[in-house]
């Protein structure tokens, strides 16, 4: 089974999280797709910044989805 990641960015202060973003990439096991989502995580917090993180509360949620495979016309 193959997946694709879906990363959701929240606000600890405000209560809220924005809606999810799924990335085009499509993983071949949970496994890489579980290490693509902490990985890109890491680098999401680096580019909002400490400052903002920390005011905020900030922290990410991701989740890989199984993608079903296409079924081919007959």
């Amino acid at each position: 089974m193959k997946f694709i990641l879906s990363m959701i960015l929240c606000s600890q202060v405000a209560g809220t999280c924005l809606p999810p973003h799924s990335f085009p990439e499509i993983y071949v096991d949970s496994y890489d797709c579980m290490m693509a989502g902490y990985a890109k995580s890491v680098e999401k917090m680096k580019e909002i910044g400490r400052e903002e993180v920390t005011k905020n509360g900030v922290f990410v949620k991701f989740m890989c989805v199984p993608v079903m495979p296409r079924e081919e016309s007959t």
